[in-house]
């Protein structure tokens, strides 16, 4: 007996053998149980003081009810009610719906931003030197990998979710009623539900328990509070996901798919990601007929799912889907019916932390708004230097894939795409093999072989410099961006270093 003094909490054992942390047995049924012992909350207001947010601290957000969302305006209404101030906000992506929170900058609630994009009024004016501190952008995998190295802290999670049980498992759509604010997977939110301090699931549909599957477990989430409105549908399935019958963008992705089958990475067994925008997501129509004429399938789609990919699943041509962001209401309803279409978190699609999803592709389709001569893409910034897009998982995917190929016009409007210098660094050239525009096709110098396998295909391979000088030929060299010596903004690149800064925009008199 004496050998058991050295059995660690051997002393806290009772009579009838049983631990005193443990509590005691229940007696209750399942109903009433879950009617009396569950995590819903009668108010926002409730849940904010349950949480124990202070000033100073952090809250999160998700993007999946894009310019649908109705969750970051009325919680940050309620702080500022409240009377909270100097919060940071960290949100996975901030669209234009999201306005309002000019006003909570103005009056000192939100005083820093962490996020992957903004647009909209709120980017405009932030572009404009809204804020005292710069806002941080990071990739989705540089801020699922922040997130769990602690680089980021969360504070306090913020998560709306169309589905929830009174315990808390949440998901994207519900299973037994109507799917009207359907947001599908709800990747973002999973690393900010596992790493956060407290989680607040705000729902309007809670449901029986278990709300199985689900993306975001009970033992992640602390509160539930019920609301009426958490996102319109109009604007949650829209967007960059729109689908495009301009005939140049056709040609640019009818192009894009013949590189990647002439590069050597279209097989049996292949796996792929589109990114948004008109061309690259338009690419996967033609890689699907390329695919049935072949006979070839892909082992696994991966990133932000669209209903035509989902279609592909069910056909048969996708065996997998690796889902960390539904981009329409097809993609969200096809995981409620398809066993290998898959909810995944951001760490497991993008962090460089670890073995990545990103890290499996054979290649990835990504859109661009400038693409300069030494390959860099901009996606953030516009050509007036105005904030208005989002890094999203551009330099994940780049860097990951096996081929990366960068679509984009060659000229928009009077402006050139292809410049001499990006006026943000988001996706270093390194990393970036491919540039297909509907003038023409630029290899990087870096990947010869494909060069040459093009070639062999019978597709013109051009330098990168000479498709500048077609794009000058045809509109000019824009005049430069004037800006001020004030940092609005800084770029960070995947692995959470810097890779470059925005400027405020200058729009003083010009001499």
């Amino acid at each position: 007996m004496d050998d058991l003094k050295n059995i660690p909490h051997i002393e806290e054992i009772n009579h009838r053998g049983l631990f005193a942390g443990v509590p005691p047995k229940h007696t209750a049924t399942f109903q009433e149980r879950t009617a009396s012992q569950n995590k819903v909350l009668p108010s926002l207001e409730a849940a904010i003081r349950a949480t124990g947010l202070q000033d100073g601290m952090t809250i999160s957000f998700h993007h999946h009810f894009r310019g649908g969302d109705h969750v970051v305006n009325q919680v940050v209404d309620a702080l500022a009610r409240m009377g909270y101030k100097n919060l940071t906000l960290a949100a996975s992506s901030l669209a234009a719906v999201h306005a309002p929170l000019i006003q909570h900058i103005k009056n000192g609630v939100i005083t820093h931003i962490e996020t992957s994009g903004l647009r909209g009024d709120l980017a405009e004016e932030i572009s404009r030197g809204l804020m005292d501190c710069p806002v941080v952008f990071r990739s989705h995998g540089g801020r699922a990998a922040a997130i769990r190295s602690g680089e980021l802290h969360i504070d306090v999670a913020f998560l709306g979710a169309p589905s929830c049980d009174p315990y808390g498992n949440a998901n994207g759509y519900s299973r037994d009623e109507d799917d009207a604010i359907a947001c599908g997977s709800m990747g973002y939110a999973r690393t900010d539900a596992k790493y956060a301090d407290k989680v607040v699931i705000l729902t309007n549909h809670l449901v029986r328990y278990p709300n199985a599957p689900w993306a975001i477990p009970e033992y992640d989430v602390d509160y539930i509070v019920v609301m009426e409105d958490i996102g319109d549908p109009k604007g949650i399935m829209s967007g960059a996901t729109r689908y495009t019958k301009n005939p140049k963008e056709l040609l640019i992705a009818q192009t894009a798919a013949q590189v990647i089958d002439a590069a050597g990475y279209f097989y049996d067994g292949f796996s792929m990601q589109m990114g948004s925008g008109g061309a690259s997501l338009a690419a996967a129509r033609f890689l699907r007929q390329m695919m049935l004429d072949k006979g070839i399938h892909c082992r696994f789609a991966l990133g932000g799912i669209t209903g035509q990919i989902a279609a592909m699943h069910e056909e048969g041509l996708i065996d997998r889907i690796l889902d960390v962001q539904s981009f329409d209401l097809d993609a969200a309803l096809s995981l409620r019916k398809n066993r290998f279409h898959h909810q995944i978190g951001a760490t497991y699609y993008a962090s460089f932390l670890s073995a990545a999803a990103v890290d499996q592709l054979d290649f990835v389709i990504l859109s661009a708004l400038e693409i300069d001569t030494s390959f860099n893409v901009n996606v953030l910034t516009g050509s007036d230097g105005v904030i208005r897009g989002a890094i999203g998982g551009h330099p994940d995917t780049a860097a990951g894939a096996s081929l990366s190929v960068v679509v984009a016009p060659l000229t928009r409007g009077r402006i050139p795409t292809i410049i001499d210098r990006v006026n943000t660094i988001v996706t270093p050239g390194d990393v970036v093999d491919v540039v297909v525009t509907d003038q023409g096709v630029a290899v990087n110098p870096r990947r010869p072989e494909i060069a040459k396998k093009l070639r062999r295909a019978g597709i013109h391979v051009y330098t990168i410099q000479e498709l500048k000088d077609k794009a000058e030929a045809l509109v000019g060299r824009p005049d430069p961006i004037r800006y001020t010596g004030r940092v609005v903004g800084v770029v960070l690149y995947r692995d959470n270093t810097i890779i470059d800064t925005i400027h405020q925009i200058d729009e003083g008199p010009t001499e």
